[in-house]
């Protein structure tokens, strides 16, 4: 496990981001575009030429850079660059690396909007995609052809929770001169990537890293040279789709992250207990906290062990139909909220296959093990999650 030293709240907490008249939270730039005192630096801002100069928000603008700075520190990267979505962060992430006629490996297991967008989107541009089982090294070696220029996974899969070997992952993918691409966004401080090997790591901050759902942003974590090729005006990726995050927003995400390392304490102490209660019910229950959990060991090498092994919980009903009327009834007793997303400070819960997986064709959902009636669960911040549980027991006894 991930030494003490070497802890990502701290890397946030080191940072001296102070506002331009010494507010201790660092200013709000409410701007689009930036005046220049000289007509050669902006030539030379745009050239690429020019340190510490901002030419139009699209680009780079202050308030998005605090957040950047701070997401890099997290995530022990040299750079990190801000989106106005989780979705924009990946595609922009995938499409810096790939031309027509390339390759890409991904796990079979992985959010829906990624999955509709590497299976459906991304041919229009003659890309290939091979899906594998991520937790089987040898799959995804065999999967990887001369063309192929990314491995793309995430920590903890969605929604099946499965666990990726990034140490594994990132040394064939070193082996074979391609990138490894890891999508953290289930266990931000929990889990470093990059530290492991990871050559970018993603985000979507619409989760637990803003933790209140209310914005929706994303985020980039990588080289310098990676960072500056995708905000290059003339060919990067990010500056020519045009996916900004408002500065508003960057400036509140920056402040929650302050809070993560409390936050997800308590998500994985919650999830932690609710998985055990869940299982002595007789209950199929899928957490990495498990030490039967298949990724269970590989977790704890990577892991950063004080905040826990996360907020995410699945369990199998068997049937769309019951899950439907547990998660009714947990709704109206007070559990939580039946909603998609997750890192909410309230428990949420939703049937994987009919919404946020449900891009993923039925027969691949059933290759890749999700079951009509898994509900996964974002765990909450409650206090008392003893109470929270008997609302779970009285919406179950209800549902038999």
């Amino acid at each position: 496990m991930t030494s003490k030293k070497n802890d990502p709240s701290s890397r946030i907490f080191d940072l001296l981001q102070f506002g331009e008249f010494g507010d201790v939270n660092p200013s709000i730039t409410d701007s689009a575009t930036y005046t220049f005192l000289q007509a050669h630096t902006m030539s030379d801002t745009f050239a690429g030429l020019q340190e510490g100069c901002y030419l139009y928000s699209r680009h780079w603008n202050p308030s998005n850079k605090y957040l950047a700075d701070a997401l890099a520190a997290m995530e022990g990267t040299e750079s990190a660059w801000v989106t106005a979505s989780g979705m924009a962060a990946i595609t922009c992430a995938i499409l810096q690396q790939v031309s027509t006629g390339d390759h890409i490996v991904c796990s079979m297991t992985t959010y829906g909007g990624t999955f509709a967008f590497l299976y459906n989107y991304i041919k229009k541009f003659n890309i290939a995609v091979t899906f594998v089982d991520i937790s089987k090294l040898d799959e995804v070696e065999k999967a990887i052809r001369p063309n192929t220029k990314i491995i793309y996974t995430e920590t903890m899969t969605n929604p099946l929770l499965q666990i990726s070997d990034i140490p594994a992952l990132a040394k064939i993918a070193d082996n074979h001169g391609i990138k490894l691409v890891v999508d953290n966004t289930f266990t931000p401080l929990i889990v470093s990537p990059a530290l492991h090997g990871a050559h970018i790591v993603v985000h979507s901050m619409t989760k637990f890293i803003n933790g209140k759902n209310d914005c929706v942003a994303g985020a980039i974590c990588s080289t310098k040279e990676f960072i500056d090729a995708l905000c290059d005006v003339n060919s990067g990726t990010a500056m020519l789709l045009g996916p900004a995050l408002d500065p508003l927003r960057s400036s509140s995400i920056l402040k929650n992250l302050h809070t993560l390392h409390i936050r997800m304490k308590q998500h994985s102490k919650n999830a932690q207990y609710l998985a055990e209660r869940f299982r002595e019910a007789g209950l199929k229950t899928i957490y990495p906290g498990f030490e039967d959990h298949k990724g269970h060991e590989v977790m704890r090498k990577m892991m950063n062990e004080e905040f826990g092994f996360g907020g995410m919980i699945a369990i199998d009903l068997g049937t769309s139909e019951r899950a439907s009327r547990l998660m009714e009834k947990m709704e109206t007793e007070g559990v939580g909220y039946l909603a998609v997303s997750l890192g909410y400070f309230k428990t949420l819960f939703s049937n994987s296959g009919k919404s946020t997986s449900s891009e993923i064709p039925e027969d691949i959902q059933q290759e890749m093990g999700l079951s009509e009636g898994l509900i996964r669960f974002s765990v909450g911040l409650d206090n008392d999650i003893e109470r929270t549980w008997g609302k779970i027991i009285t919406s179950l006894e209800s549902c038999k």
